[in-house]
């Protein structure tokens, strides 16, 4: 029998975590993941980036010029951000909800603090300077970045709004031109799109190895598992805010699409690992738009769209954390700012954080800079604030990024199913044609 691609994730899962642990109770084991196994990690992180770009140019221009009529793009778009939106809300009063009712930070020991300072301070002081570069950009900066001057820039960085704009802009020019002038392009992009859906059928091969060497490298990475243990009822509380998070998208996927929950999760899984896995949104977008339109059976046309916007904006899991961070480091180093007008100006801020929050590793630690000053946290205190939390941002981050790639697929679903876009899923495997060239 043969055993589905979940599986195997998860197998090459639990014994990257085994090794990793073996690993660290040997002398000279660390240098050993880090130099021989952690690259195997890297190379397949680099080879999804790799795709991403190429991926969402053709999707997006194919699933642009596939629609035919402009206002439709108006539409998905009006629907499509609504959406977002109005998850990420929810996203920030469950974990709002949650740290108020059970205030993990009040009654830390003043030596804790202390002893976490002293091991994060250096970390703490880096994302604050790069919290105060984004904040002395000016308020309209964000507007100004979705569009480039220079597109191959965009590419090489990548910007993901630079290059969704131009998609856009493409895709929008080659419906206002005739057809017949459109079609060459049209055609180049949707061959694009199978050759590279092709790459992630064939990246994902190597998937279960990778995520062993990511995990490893993960575990080495914990120098000092007290400090850990001081912080489980914060960890906790930000663990519980996205598990309620994935059923109330469960709860959404089963209202409005009349689909099963469990089989949304086994169809989706694959991706949900690699995003723990990488704890990047970009990283994971090339498996994630392959499983929702080859395993959930939203259309090209919408998935284009919806998911490489979700990917850059809708950080549902992310804005979650902020919530909770921010008033899990007030309860322990600065209760006098819990008030009700803070906790709704925290809803603001980390959803207008969210928007702007890059979908790399632990941006949103730099966002939470942003969040805390808003409500007029003191500056001296900020580096011990951010130290509480550094010892388990990684595990959470990784945590987070799954709530956010199942954020996309649900929001996908709910807008095809809204546009009669959603059909029986058509799996595709790197093999089908292998037979026929061999």
């Amino acid at each position: 029998m043969k055993l589905a691609l979940h599986w195997k994730i998860i197998i090459g899962m639990i014994l990257g975590i085994i090794f990793g642990f073996i690993m660290n109770t040997i002398d000279g084991g660390r240098g050993f993941v880090t130099d021989w196994i952690a690259p195997f990690g890297t190379i397949f992180i680099n080879l999804l980036k790799l795709i991403a770009v190429p991926l969402i140019l053709a999707s997006l221009i194919k699933g642009i010029s596939d629609l035919k009529d402009i206002s439709k793009i108006k539409s998905m778009g009006l629907r499509t951000i609504s959406i977002y939106i109005g998850t990420t809300v929810v996203a920030i009063v469950i974990g709002l909800s949650i740290v108020n009712i059970v205030k993990p930070g009040a009654g830390m020991p003043q030596e804790t603090i202390e002893k976490i300072k002293e091991t994060y301070q250096g970390n703490a002081d880096v994302m604050i300077g790069e919290a105060k570069a984004t904040q002395e950009a000016g308020p309209l900066q964000p507007l100004v970045d979705i569009f480039p001057s220079n597109i191959f820039e965009s590419f090489a960085e990548p910007a993901m709004l630079q290059v969704i704009f131009f998609a856009l802009f493409v895709g929008i020019c080659l419906l206002l031109i005739p057809e017949k002038k459109a079609k060459p392009l049209v055609d180049f992009f949707d061959s694009l799109n199978e050759v590279v859906m092709k790459m992630v059928d064939l990246i994902m091969l190597f998937a279960p190895y990778a995520v062993l060497a990511l995990m490893a490298n993960v575990i080495i990475a914990f120098d000092d598992t007290t400090i850990l243990v001081k912080l489980l009822g914060y960890a906790g509380c930000v663990v519980l805010g996205l598990f309620l998070m994935i059923c109330f998208y469960l709860m959404l996927v089963k209202v409005v699409t009349k689909k099963s929950p469990l089989w949304f999760l086994k169809q989706f899984s694959p991706a949900q690992l690699l995003a723990f896995s990488t704890s990047s949104s970009a990283a994971t977008l090339p498996v994630t738009m392959e499983r929702v339109e080859e395993h959930l059976g939203v259309d090209k046309e919408v998935s284009g769209f919806v998911l490489p916007v979700g990917a850059t904006v809708n950080m549902d899991g992310t804005s979650l954390y902020q919530g909770i961070a921010a008033v899990f480091i007030m309860q322990v180093i600065w209760p006098e700012g819990l008030t009700f007008t803070n906790q709704l100006v925290i809803v603001g801020t980390a959803l207008l954080a969210s928007i702007g929050s890059a979908a790399v590793p632990s941006a949103g630690m730099v966002m939470l800079v942003i969040v805390l000053e808003a409500i007029g946290f003191p500056a001296e205190l900020l580096p011990i604030g951010l130290a509480l939390i550094f010892a388990v941002d990684r595990p959470l981050d990784m945590c987070r990024t799954v709530v956010n790639v199942t954020g996309d697929a649900t929001v996908s679903m709910l807008v095809a199913k809204s546009l009669d876009k959603l059909h029986d899923p058509k799996p595709k495997e790197w093999d089908d044609h292998y037979e026929n060239v061999k």
